[in-house]
């Protein structure tokens, strides 16, 4: 089975082509069986003319789809600590957290409060990492171990595995953290090359091969990054996962066996 992390699911007003029915097409032309679906972000969602929670819409969005499971996103100008709840009350398992894009400090007070409450409550974090043109001082990636050590039982992965630019930052707090409850996750979402040279996300066979042999068969998750990739690139970063030097049980692991049992 392929339980893949990371789809971005928009209404059909705002992306046509990322819905959460367009989604389960993108996962059977791939050959996955599962994956976690984020709400949009709220700014996006309420640009769009949509009203209320952009969380309540994806629950309502992906009811009765078993293939999909819901994370939620965090509108920073509510109550932080209601928001999460919010999130748990309707049975999504996670919140999609975005520190550059959103323009919150990884360790500033405001985050502080939703990863709190999510570790109170069980809720996984799939954070973004690495470089999205905002000032790097607040999302520098090594302030993921603030997180790490500040929540040592708050459930998290860094999507991208800090990217081209952060890497070593990722898995120095992988491996700084990997006595201490095995919480932290690399998400290997967009980690294929794409273009050439100028890939700002891409990391090599050796690199990949490293965080299992760094941080072990259990601290790895694959993501899409859906719609932003395509059908053939999730294809082909499926096969590279196979042709890894790396074990068959840490290849189902990082393919969808190591999520399964992060979320239960």
């Amino acid at each position: 089975m392929i339980f893949a992390n990371h789809a971005h699911v928009f209404p059909k007003e705002l992306r046509p082509e990322a819905t959460a029915e367009k989604l389960i097409e993108f996962m059977d032309e791939c050959g996955i069986d599962k994956a976690v679906a984020f709400a949009p972000f709220d700014d996006r969602f309420h640009e769009g003319g949509f009203e209320g929670s952009q969380n309540v819409w994806l629950a309502n969005e992906i009811k009765g789809m078993d293939r999909l499971v819901g994370f939620g996103t965090i509108d920073f100008h509510n109550n932080l600590k209601d928001e999460v709840d919010r999130i748990a009350d309707l049975g999504l398992k996670g919140i999609k957290m975005h520190p550059p894009y959103q323009e919150f400090v990884i360790d500033g007070p405001e985050a502080f409060q939703v990863y709190e409450r999510a570790q109170e409550l069980g809720l996984f974090i799939s954070f973004h990492s690495g470089m999205h043109w905002h000032r790097l001082r607040d999302n520098r990636v090594i302030l993921f171990d603030e997180v790490a050590w500040n929540f040592p039982d708050l459930k998290f992965s860094m999507e991208h595995i800090g990217g081209y630019h952060f890497f070593k930052e990722a898995l120095a707090v992988m491996c700084n953290n990997s006595r201490r409850g095995g919480n932290v996750f690399a998400g290997w979402t967009s980690v294929s090359n794409r273009k050439g040279k100028g890939d700002e996300w891409a990391l090599t066979d050796d690199e990949l091969e490293i965080v299992v042999a760094q941080t072990g068969e259990d601290q790895s998750i694959f993501g899409l990054d859906f719609p932003y990739a395509k059908p053939e690139h999730i294809k082909s970063d499926i096969a590279r996962i196979k042709s890894l030097d790396i074990s068959e049980s840490a290849k189902e692991k990082i393919l969808g066996n190591t999520l399964e049992r992060v979320l239960k």
